[in-house]
């Protein structure tokens, strides 16, 4: 029989000095962004097809790690039991520890010995050879401890598309993991009878987003709406404009390292400059008292044009008034429509295999069913990530939106920064939205760009 274990840590596991890795609310230093409730699941998985069994088959328990999310452990729970059913040596010992626990978690019992299969979030601030001093991410040091089991060549890994395998699961040229969905952050939902009511086209450009917002606002409409009362909402809402500044994110962040790109340089100033005009004219006044899970019941009320925001509010959005008619595109902040095309956001739950697991086939054939194409399209469905298996499709409104986006889709900022030791406050301009007024102290841009250079600086000069 199935048995599931919520894993309460208590305090003796600080003896070990890890740091756990948030899937909360986006603060810019998480690897991970907070998704809402996905929506419960659609299907029930497929049975997997039955293998052969060698006779007398030494019975099995595979212990498995997943973090909190009730859709995902409903779909596990169900996955479990067609497993078991085709696998009748093999029990699964499915443990669920939150989000922000995984991390130590994992460490611990892979440490421990005591796990074969592990819930891990999507590789991201891996320290670059350009990075000195910087303090590699905990599955970074997993893997050069030998604790995770190099999957490459495995036939359930060309399940995956190759962008995901390389950008979330792969390290020094070997496959660790498998990803399991991505989410994006860094567009906006569009008020399509608001827009249309006002003459309005989708804007595609931030001349056109700027424009569009003066008209709705002199019709007695708002511009934008956000959870401004919890913080990161405002610089997370902002990170498509970094996005359409700074395309290429992986160079931004090594250019700011190597001091080919500052905050200071004219391009930074600028798009501190529309950072600014974002904060403190777009957004709607009253936002510094809105959180996060209240923005799409205030959006859906119809007199708000946009919500720059993640993925993950359109469930809430449609549960506050289904009969909204909005779409989801990429934030226009460059004057350039073609560095407007861009999705960006992370990768969120894969699995992982521990290196020095008892049963290794057991935990192959784990993921080998899981990976099953009809198994991956029940798990999308119940979950309501963006698919990482190319022959799977997200079939809801939100996937029928950014579906022609998907293509664009990169890896933002947050997931490759990592800040220089000694750095100051204010050195990751990326969440410089959220330091203008009325949410921080700042009033002038020019003077917050040179103080984020000044800051990030004193970092790179400390290593």
């Amino acid at each position: 029989m199935k048995k599931t274990t919520i894993w309460r840590l208590c305090a003796v596991l600080l003896a070990f000095g890890l740091l756990g890795a948030a899937c909360g609310s986006d603060d810019g230093d998480s690897s991970a962004t907070t998704a809402a409730p996905a929506p419960a699941a659609t299907e029930a998985p497929a049975d997997p097809e039955p293998e052969p069994e060698e006779e007398m088959a030494e019975d099995v328990t595979l212990r498995v790690l997943v973090h909190q999310n009730p859709p995902m452990v409903e779909f596990m729970e169900a996955f479990n039991e067609s497993f078991e059913a085709s696998h009748p040596h093999i029990t699964i010992d499915l443990s669920v520890v939150e989000a922000g626990d995984l991390s130590i978690a994992t460490q611990t019992r892979l440490s421990a010995g005591d796990i074969d299969v592990v819930g891990i979030f999507g590789f991201s601030n891996a320290a670059q050879a350009y990075m000195s001093g910087a303090v590699p991410p905990n599955w970074q040091t997993l893997i050069e401890a030998g604790l995770l089991m190099d999957i490459t060549g495995q036939p359930f890994v060309d399940n995956y598309d190759e962008a995901t395998i390389a950008d979330a699961g792969s390290f020094n040229g070997k496959v660790y993991s498998i990803n399991l969905g991505r989410v994006s952050y860094s567009g906006m939902f569009v008020n399509k009878d608001l827009l249309a009511a006002n003459g309005l086209d989708v804007p595609t450009t931030w001349g056109e987003l700027v424009t569009a917002c003066e008209v709705v606002k002199a019709a007695g409409n708002e511009c934008m709406t956000v959870g401004g009362a919890d913080g990161w909402p405002v610089f997370v809402g902002a990170y498509g404009l970094l996005g359409a500044m700074y395309p290429d994110q992986e160079a931004l962040v090594e250019g700011l390292w190597t001091g080919d790109i500052t905050w200071d340089n004219d391009q930074s100033v600028e798009m501190f400059r529309r950072m600014q005009i974002y904060t403190s004219d777009m957004l709607e006044e009253g936002v510094t008292g809105l959180s996060h899970d209240a923005g799409p019941p205030r959006y859906a009320a119809g007199d708000v044009a946009f919500m720059p925001t993640g993925v993950w509010q359109a469930p809430a959005l449609e549960s506050a008034e289904p009969d909204f008619d909005w779409t989801y595109v990429p934030f226009p902040g460059s004057d350039n429509a073609e560095d407007n095309q861009y999705l960006f956001g992370k990768y969120d739950q894969g699995w992982a295999i521990a290196a020095d697991t008892p049963h290794p086939e057991a935990a192959l054939a784990y993921l080998e069913a899981f990976s099953a194409p009809d198994n991956y399209q029940a798990f999308a469905n119940a979950v309501g990530f963006i698919p990482t298996q190319p022959t799977a499709v997200l079939d809801t409104h939100l996937g029928r939106e950014v579906a022609p986006f998907l293509a664009n889709y990169r890896v933002g900022f947050e997931q490759y920064w990592v800040a220089p030791a000694g750095a100051g406050q204010w050195a990751n301009g990326s969440q410089a939205a959220a330091w203008f007024s009325p949410f921080n102290e700042w009033t002038d841009h020019v003077a917050l760009a040179s103080q984020a250079q000044a800051d990030l600086q004193a970092g790179l000069d400390a290593n």
